[in-house]
């Protein structure tokens, strides 16, 4: 068994990556901006960073950020490499490369920067999360009327089972840059945010509101999307229900579109 640094180890993500390796006897270091004993700030970097890798033999690196995550990967780079780590794991995003958008853009610097470090490295890329999706269709139904960028679809996946493959990648060789991980079903964006509504009990209109620019034009045709990596068996409708509880919402087709 080996020791593993699990950066972002209190998010979503992070959280289950680290009881996941703790339960297969691995000895695990959770750092995070306010979790003692290994409370760093990546962006930050210095001696506290120093200290969390020291010893270490894998990181797998969960934390992300809208702003900072370049200098983050910077520094846990550079303090992975003096302590010595065999195998830096990333979780990516799947479309970094496709949708010019400015976090995906940070994502895929950060990839390089990963493939560029000199360490043994994996590279994960996944779909959005269906807790993501969730975040989105709260703030979106604030209003009485929700708006969607219209011609957009979505594959989200459930984060346990992106967390039980980084859990398989972490203690193994260095992969390089491994298969997409994606959600069973693509779907309309407004099919989920329907799904979202009858779940959590809201009454919205629903409107699609056509957009511009590189990004929307990225995802609009579908650069997000892997329909032949539809590897994750979770579905929305089975997450929001785990969510909100209730009756059982009605599924999508259980075909992946496009």
């Amino acid at each position: 068994m080996t020791t593993i640094l699990v950066t972002g180890g209190t998010g979503t993500l992070g959280r289950l990556v680290a009881e996941r390796l703790r339960g297969d006897g691995h000895e695990v270091r959770v750092l995070s901006r306010h979790s003692e004993p290994y409370a760093v700030d990546l962006r930050a970097g210095g001696a506290a960073l120093d200290a969390a890798v020291a010893g270490v033999d894998t990181i797998v690196h969960c934390a992300s950020a809208q702003k900072g995550d370049e200098q983050a990967a910077q520094n846990l780079i550079r303090a992975a490499r003096g302590a010595g780590v065999r195998h830096l794991v990333y979780i990516s995003i799947v479309g970094v490369d496709a949708v010019p958008f400015p976090y995906y853009r940070s994502k895929l610097a950060v990839e390089r920067l990963v493939e560029e470090s000199g360490i043994g490295w994996t590279v994960l890329r996944a779909t959005q999360f269906h807790d993501l999706l969730i975040m989105m269709f709260q703030g979106l139904s604030k209003l009485p009327v929700m708006f969607l960028p219209a011609g957009v679809r979505d594959q989200p996946v459930e984060v346990a089972e992106v967390a039980d493959r980084l859990v398989e990648l972490a203690p193994a060789a260095p992969a390089g840059r491994v298969e997409d991980m994606a959600g069973p079903e693509v779907r309309p964006l407004e099919s989920l945010a329907r799904a979202y509504l009858k779940a959590s009990g809201r009454r919205r209109a629903v409107v699609n509101v056509p957009l511009w620019g590189a990004a929307y034009r990225g995802f609009r045709s579908g650069g997000h999307l892997a329909p032949r990596r539809a590897v994750g068996k979770g579905s929305f409708e089975e997450h929001l229900e785990k969510r909100f509880g209730g009756g059982r919402v009605r599924t999508g087709s259980g075909r992946s579109e496009g």
